[in-house]
This record gives C-alpha cells, structure tokens and sequence, in this order.
C-alpha cells in the first residue's frame, strides 16, 4: 500500500467522533491518506452530516436493502471496488461484515475496540455494555485496542494497544469518556501506520517497522 496516497473508507453507525478523530487527522497533514467513502448503515448516522461537512461521498447500505445475503455482499464489494478502496476502518460500525468483504480485504480491515483485547470482547461486546462489563468486573485496567477484522468478532491480529485506569469512582459514562480520548489518538496512527507501509503481518503477529528514512 506504499507508493501511492491509500484510499480509505471507513464504515459507521452512529454519531462518527471516531471518523472525526481521522478526518482530523488527513486535514491537518498528520495522515497521508485520501477518505474515498463513508458507508453508513443507518440513514441518520450522526457521521454523514460529518462527511457532507468535509465534502466526503457517503453512501447508506444496509443488508435490509437486498433480498439476500449475497446480494448484500456484492452491492458492498462493488461500491468498495468503485471508490477504489485500498483500506477500510469500522469506526463504530454495528454491522457484521460479510465474510466475503472481510476475505476481500483481508488484512486490510482496521477495527476500534474499547477495552483491552481479548478481553471484554466478542458478540455483542459494544458501546456502554463493555465499560460496564469493565466495571461489573473489577478490572483495575482497561483500554482501546485498533485490531485486524478476521471472521470472529473482536478477534483478529492487534495492531495498537493503550491503558486506560479504571478509577474508583468510574461509572460507565465516565470510563468510556476517557477510553474515547484514546480511541481519537490511536485509530489515526494506526492508520498512518498502514498508509506508510510500515506494518507488516504474520499469522496474529503485527509487526511495526521503523520509519524508511
């Protein structure tokens, strides 16, 4: 993916901090990236007002739309395949992605987590829910995790990993508040990181390179 400005699309459900945390980051020359496309998989997801605002094509598709699974599947490949999509980034994304698209893109499917992957992962393991979780279960660390997307859920190769300290007092409000300030800072890099060649993948090992010079 080196030798070219990449072309990303990125996927999201809801409001988009996450999408702005990247928009951010191209605009101010942090990532040499291009955002090719929003996919959005609900027509009042808060991230296609910020896609309108930063001039960015969005698109609303959703399984829903088709009379099948692999009508789905080949609407999404031939709109990934027409903006020229060279990397894509679920940035809250509550869709499962069809195995094929994941095949498709294999190892070019970035996915933010809110905890500290393994754990409080997996099916159902989103939002709120996992903060809680966090809490409900004394855990005195948690974090956000940027992963490979595989076939399973939450479980692909990690790219990026930060601490976060569960303070006493943490509701789930307050724990996701300071978990989201990291998320902003390390999807971006994690990204930059693709984007300059520099990550390379073997079996669940990513391996970050030092900078070409």
């Amino acid at each position: 993916m080196s030798g070219h400005t990449i072309r990303l699309t990125v996927f999201a459900s809801g409001g988009g901090t996450n999408f702005q945390s990247i928009i951010d980051a191209v605009e101010s020359g942090f990532l040499t990236a291009e955002i090719a496309l929003l996919v959005a998989s609900r027509p009042d997801a808060g991230a296609l007002n910020r896609a309108a605002q930063h001039g960015i094509p969005a698109e609303v598709i959703t399984p829903e739309q088709f009379p099948s699974e692999p009508a789905y599947t080949e609407a999404l490949l031939d709109l990934l395949q027409r903006y020229g999509t060279d990397l894509i980034a679920l940035a809250g994304y509550m869709k499962k992605i069809p195995v094929d698209v994941v095949r498709a893109y294999h190892n070019r499917m970035l996915n933010v987590h809110p905890s500290l992957l393994p754990a409080f992962g997996g099916q159902g393991m989103y939002g709120r829910r996992v903060h809680q979780a966090v809490l409900d279960y004394g855990a005195r660390w948690t974090g956000a995790t940027i992963h490979i997307v595989d076939e399973e859920y939450d479980n692909g190769p990690i790219v990026l990993q930060e601490p976060v300290r569960v303070e006493q007092d943490d509701t789930a409000e307050t724990l996701a508040r300071r978990v989201l300030e990291v998320e902003h800072r390390l999807y971006p890099e994690a990204i930059r990181l693709f984007a300059q060649g520099l990550i390379s993948i073997k079996g669940r090992h990513v391996r970050i390179h030092e900078q070409q010079l």
